[in-house]
């Protein structure tokens, strides 16, 4: 299939882009899947995903008690903000035995020892169904996390089926990397394969979930997704998030999205001053060359991961955090919010044990409601194929300023962000794009015209539509 970035560009322009684009050798080289064509995925995605944006909530963190029920009273408040996919950390117990966290630990939400069962932590199965049929009824959805590469050491599988697991050379059960509180399993067993996947139909049939995160997914066979995704397609259709960057054979039949790992990582770099703006032409063309524009892209500014190794995206970001907030949501892709960055909670949760978030500010959400209703409301944003085509401003060429346009069925969208601590000052080229636009956080009225300017201060954004 042809590049659609490039295919509106002449051959001379393309090498000049490529360039002035100060292409991120380093992002680029970093994954191997680089394929002559970019994949077209033959997922059917669901109706409900096109305008949709993703939240994620640790249900241990999120409120004093830590519970279901507890939760489910934020409900009105994020649908008010515009969220409409919840994932759900795991909710299934947590294994005792070889806990990791020392003493006072609750465990690791990804050492399962029960597939069919939720965490008496967090309340009743009946608690969680109520959660996701009050989700439903207000235009949500709910995706569970789900773990199917390893298990806690006492799950009831490795009692009863222990060839369901990788094995030493002395027999005993093993551990993925440093992950000593899980034991890996062996997916070249049938039966596993099954077991699996009945478990993971028990929840959409159950509890009326809507899908699943899928923990470290590339480290599970392609082969068993596929036959996943058929099978929980035919109870009902499914949203598929594969935690997973480089294996482009997953989003082939298995997975709606993936992860932007990597753009998370130069976010954080541009942030630091340790890369620029222009840098972002790198990764962009990267996938661009990787993925068709059906293949959903998840950007984030910070996850559970990232929070709580890596520090908040306020830490890392800086007084920068809103405007990569915004390249998010104005990107082709899928933005995530991870619960409590409306509130500004600038708290590292511990991982193992009880700490909640910070609850007393909610700073950005009238921030966020303005970007989820104004990601619905305008097509040229909307995700995959549905949204339009990313096309760079005065030829990409700003170290500092990245600026482009989206346009799908006459809705057009402008973006200009200043990404370094430092005012700026972005000149238009003879753009196409003239005419009267509004500014989403201003309200003001804004007419394009050639050679237009405009002064940004630092870490600055304009958001225009017409």
């Amino acid at each position: 299939m042809k590049n659609k970035f490039f295919s509106i560009f002449s051959p001379a322009l393309i090498v000049m882009l490529f360039t002035a684009f100060s292409l991120n050798a380093q992002t680029v080289n970093n994954h191997k899947n680089k394929m002559s064509e970019p994949l077209i995925t033959q997922v059917k995605h669901p109706v409900w995903s096109i305008k949709a944006n993703i939240y994620e909530v640790n249900i241990r963190q999120y409120t004093p008690q830590g519970t279901f029920k507890a939760f489910e009273t934020n409900l009105p408040r994020l649908e008010k903000m515009g969220v409409k996919i919840l994932w759900l950390m795991p909710v299934f117990p947590i294994g005792e035995k070889n806990r990791k966290g020392g003493e006072g630990s609750l465990g690791s939400y990804y050492s399962i020892k029960n597939y069919e069962e939720v965490n008496p932590h967090f309340g009743t199965l009946q608690d969680l169904k109520d959660l996701v049929n009050d989700a439903h009824k207000r235009g949500m959805h709910v995706i569970l996390d789900w773990v199917a590469n390893h298990t806690a050491w006492d799950n009831v599988w490795a009692t009863e089926h222990p060839d369901w697991y990788d094995h030493n050379n002395e027999g005993g059960f093993v551990s993925p990397y440093d992950w000593t509180d899980v034991i890996q399993l062996n997916y070249k067993n049938m039966a596993l394969r099954k077991a699996m996947i009945n478990a993971m139909k028990y929840w959409v049939k159950n509890a009326d979930v809507d899908g699943f995160r899928c923990d470290v997914a590339g480290m599970v066979p392609v082969d068993f997704w596929d036959e996943a995704r058929k099978e929980l397609d035919e109870i009902k259709p499914v949203f598929m998030l594969a935690e997973d960057e480089d294996n482009t054979a997953l989003m082939k039949h298995a997975f709606d999205m993936n992860y932007t790992w990597n753009m998370l990582h130069l976010d954080n770099d541009i942030a630091q001053g340790k890369k620029h703006a222009s840098d972002l032409w790198g990764y962009m063309n990267w996938e661009n060359e990787t993925y068709g524009p059906n293949v959903y892209r998840m950007y984030f500014t910070s996850n559970h991961d990232e929070n709580s190794w890596n520090g908040t995206a306020f830490d890392r970001l800086g007084k920068g955090f809103k405007a990569f907030t915004v390249l998010d949501y104005t990107i082709p892709g899928f933005p995530l919010i991870y619960g409590g960055e409306e509130a500004g909670s600038n708290k590292a949760l511990r991982f193992f044990k009880k700490d909640t978030i910070d609850w007393s500010h909610k700073t950005y959400e009238d921030f966020y409601t303005t970007l989820n209703k104004f990601k619905a409301d305008n097509q040229a944003l909307w995700n995959g194929s549905e949204g339009g085509t990313l096309v760079p401003l005065s030829k990409g060429v700003s170290q500092s300023v990245f600026a482009f346009y989206r346009e799908k069925d006459g809705n057009q969208v402008v973006v200009i962000l200043n990404l370094s601590p430092a005012s700026q000052e972005f000149k238009l080229e003879n753009e196409v794009i003239h005419g009267k636009y509004n500014e989403l956080f201003t309200d003001e009225k804004i007419q394009i015209h050639s050679d237009w300017n405009i002064k940004l201060e630092p870490w600055h954004y304009v958001v225009l539509y017409k």
